[in-house]
């Protein structure tokens, strides 16, 4: 099977265009508003409208108030919602979208008792603790602590880059990858050059041809 792609924390309409061209599945817009790579409605708005068909938006939130997940969907073409932070299953539901639910992942962690506490999640994001930043800060967790089944589809996260990328594919088999500060040349602002380069290191792990 092919591992999706996801280029998240887009800033730029020609970042959100460069993602998908390359052959990215999904593009992530940042609604925390501490993140460096946090957007406002309008520019959203202008990201989306540069991204060509059957490229999914995903919106993510950290805590987020419900009324300020609700401005977005009325605001921006969103096809799934990702939530960062502490929220419950019943916080994350009834916005009339699929959503993941991110792990934070530190020695010792088990994703198990949060996906057990999430039935409704389409799928979890396996990200580095960071209490902080709550993602997006290129660090790793330990690959290992990865479950090898799941009732649902496990999204890789966390110090992803072009170098590593096809390494973690062959260790972890994920449905998909999540990179942001990795394919990025200062925050927020991507590079086109390192998101051709990260897609290409996905087909190599697919392909069993491992770099990393």
């Amino acid at each position: 099977m092919r591992t999706r792609v996801k280029i998240c924390g887009i800033t730029r309409p020609e970042d959100g265009h460069a993602a998908a061209q390359a052959g990215a599945d999904a593009i992530g817009l940042v609604f925390y508003a501490k993140s460096p790579r946090y957007v406002e409605l309008s520019q959203a708005q202008a990201i989306c409208r540069a991204l060509p068909p059957f490229t999914s938006v995903v919106a993510l939130f950290v805590d987020a108030p419900r009324e300020q997940v609700e401005q977005v969907l009325r605001a921006v073409p969103v096809d799934i919602l990702q939530f960062h932070g502490n929220e419950t299953a019943e916080q994350c539901t009834g916005f009339t979208r699929p959503y993941i639910k991110a792990v934070a992942m530190q020695q010792g962690s088990d994703p198990l008792p949060v996906m057990a506490a999430h039935p409704a999640a389409s799928g979890f994001l396996l990200d580095a603790w960071q209490p902080d930043t709550h993602g997006g800060g290129g660090v790793a967790f330990d690959w290992a602590q990865m479950p090898r089944s799941a009732d649902r589809p496990l999204i890789l996260a966390g110090g992803l880059t072009p170098d590593n990328v096809s390494a973690a594919i062959a260790q972890t088999r994920p449905f998909a990858v999540d990179v942001s500060s990795g394919v990025e040349q200062e925050k927020g602002i991507k590079s086109a050059d390192r998101i051709e380069a990260f897609i290409r290191g996905v087909e190599r792990g697919d392909a069993g041809q491992i770099n990393g």
